[in-house]
């Protein structure tokens, strides 16, 4: 009897060897971890490079629930709060503007020729790079950042669609007009909701992007938010904060990368089938 293949061109891995194999690395992860805490606390017990895992959770504890004293906020929920919303403000009205210009720049030639050049020199400019002009020209509050988010993931999600669209087949749109289609149903009515799931993969691969502007902002110019937090946990050297702080954070792009994906499959099953 041949023992099935676990890593061979043709294997395909139980539903708990999957699972199993996507833990493994987090386990090996987590016991280097335990293994470089315990010889540094070892060596000095108030070590603050590796704090130890009970640390880390008193931390968040007082974090989430322990009223800050000056402005008696929790915290961890407050930061958590106010970072989700600049992401899914900016990420939201990416999404809106992409999907209306990248729709019309794959259907049509012309606004393709008339907008394509200045996305493609947009979607260039590093957007860290303007930061300091964002902040000029809208503000240090919330609007900057959300500008700058939407700066950052717009032109990439915009080139994206343009690029699906335009690889639609011609038939498709041909068929359409032969049925007495006209141009604004072609685009709105049968185009559109064929965009819609690239449209929230879209916002699945910028949603990485998106937390590194926002977390740049809130550590170079803000009072809330997780960036923030951290980068003022910096200054006393607060490990025990910081690292729970990159969890969560990590652990909030997994949550709803899951969730859009879910959310495609069930809601556009012809689309996941077809990527198979």
């Amino acid at each position: 009897m041949t023992r099935p293949q676990i890593f061979g061109i043709h294997a395909e891995p139980s539903k708990r060897t999957r699972i199993l194999l996507a833990t493994i690395p987090f386990l090996l992860l987590l016991a280097l971890y335990l293994i470089a805490s315990y010889y540094r606390h070892l060596s000095n017990e108030s070590d603050k490079l590796l704090p130890s895992l009970s640390r880390m959770f008193d931390a968040t504890l007082r974090m989430a629930f322990v009223q800050d004293a000056r402005t008696g906020d929790y915290l961890l929920l407050s930061d958590t709060a106010h970072s989700l919303y600049r992401i899914f403000t900016g990420v939201l009205l990416s999404a809106i503007t992409a999907l209306i210009i990248g729709l019309n720049m794959g259907l049509y030639k012309g606004f393709r020729c008339l907008a394509n050049p200045l996305m493609t020199f947009i979607a260039m400019v590093p957007p860290l790079s303007i930061l300091p002009i964002l902040f000029i020209a809208f503000g240090v509050g919330d609007f900057g950042k959300i500008m700058l988010v939407f700066i950052g993931t717009a032109p990439i999600m915009i080139r994206d669609i343009t690029l699906y669209v335009s690889a639609i087949p011609k038939e498709t749109i041909i068929k359409a007009q032969t049925l007495g289609a006209k141009d604004l149903a072609l685009t709105y009515r049968i185009i559109m909701p064929m965009v819609i799931p690239r449209l929230v993969d879209s916002i699945r691969l910028s949603l990485g992007s998106a937390w590194l502007f926002v977390i740049a902002a809130e550590g170079i110019s803000s009072t809330n938010g997780l960036g923030y937090r951290i980068f003022l946990m910096r200054r006393y050297m607060n490990m025990d904060v910081i690292i729970p702080y990159v969890i969560i954070i990590t652990l909030l792009g997994v949550v709803i990368d899951i969730a859009l994906r879910k959310y495609v499959k069930r809601k556009y099953p012809w689309y996941s089938n077809g990527k198979g």
